[in-house]
């Protein structure tokens, strides 16, 4: 009798049973909450400052020293600039005598960083990725010269260098008189000598830089080839060292910028004189020197920023194929 009811008369069968109503559900929409003006002030202030800044002390610097390049300054009143064109360029190429020995230091910075710390600290990496007793304290200890600021590391090397008193002579026996080892002043050792200082800073910053890539590299690559049977050696060889790429990468890219930087270390030593001839000492001495002949400095900055342009854009470019592929 019922379903017949309720087939007969379907209406009937929607009404609700009597009794209160059911609460309606509130549809929950997204919370939307309009900025002030005094937060739309604080954004600006936040975001627009460290932009200026940015424009100002990178960018306009770079394309104003760019500017400079073709043309000469004293540096006093700008009604004193002159248009000389390529002149700057051709006069550092053919007649300076200091640009090229620049460069082959450069050079040489370069090739002994990238042979002598980088091996050091990948060693040290996997080292200290077996999860030894203390790591954390080796880890500081290594590390620690990469937060000092190069001007400390070159006072504290000049002691270790100082003919008399120096950590190296007293240790070998050339601080007295007649057998003095002149380890910043010779021009055959000085270079070597600021090479040895540079290099112990540039270990601890490679060894953070494997040490990263070696956590994130899978341990079932380990475990299948412990199962086949292969060496420590051979595992790190074969496995390892080659999903360590993008790593290898970022250290070849980072050691030479390090090399193409390096300024802080030197100017210290011995203001880049006798033989520690850099491109960054050369700029800084026609600039800010006595000669102050800005815009030859600026060709000579100019020719060190296409350096590294060389370098870094086809990182990026490699970094943004990379990144579109995944």
């Amino acid at each position: 009798m019922t379903m017949e009811t309720t087939t007969k008369n379907p209406e009937a069968a929607s009404v609700p049973p009597p009794g209160p109503a059911p609460a309606k559900r509130r549809v929950t929409q997204g919370h939307r909450r309009l900025l002030t003006r005094r937060d739309r002030i604080t954004l600006a202030v936040m975001a627009g400052v460290p932009t200026i800044l940015h424009l100002a002390l990178v960018w306009v610097t770079a394309l104003a020293s760019i500017a400079l390049a073709f043309t000469t300054w004293d540096g006093i009143g700008f009604d004193s600039i002159k248009w000389v064109g390529l002149e700057n360029f051709k006069q550092l190429f053919s007649d300076n005598p200091q640009f090229w020995p620049a460069v082959e230091h450069n050079v040489i910075w370069f090739v002994v960083l990238i042979l002598v710390p980088t091996p050091l600290g990948l060693f040290l990496a996997v080292q200290l990725d077996k999860r030894i007793r203390f790591s954390r304290v080796y880890q500081t200890a290594f590390f620690l010269p990469v937060v000092i600021s190069m001007a400390c590391i070159g006072f504290v090397w000049q002691l270790v260098y100082n003919p008399d008193t120096g950590l190296i002579n007293s240790l070998i026996g050339a601080n007295k008189p007649g057998h003095y080892i002149d380890w910043i002043g010779d021009p055959k050792l000085n270079l070597w000598a600021v090479l040895v200082a540079a290099s112990w800073r540039h270990t601890g910053y490679m060894m953070i830089l494997y040490l990263a890539g070696l956590k994130s590299v899978d341990p079932s690559l380990r475990e299948a080839s412990a199962l086949d049977g292969a060496n420590e050696w051979q595992t790190f060889k074969s496995v390892i060292f080659p999903t360590l790429r993008p790593t290898n990468t970022v250290v070849l890219v980072v050691t030479i910028i390090e090399a193409l930087r390096a300024f802080d270390l030197v100017f210290v030593f011995n203001k880049g004189a006798q033989g520690t001839e850099l491109l960054s000492i050369l700029v800084t001495n026609n600039i800010i020197g006595e000669s102050s002949r800005i815009g030859y400095g600026s060709a000579i900055a100019v020719v060190l920023l296409v350096i590294s342009l060389a370098v870094i854009i086809p990182y990026l470019v490699a970094t943004f194929r990379k990144e579109r592929r995944s």
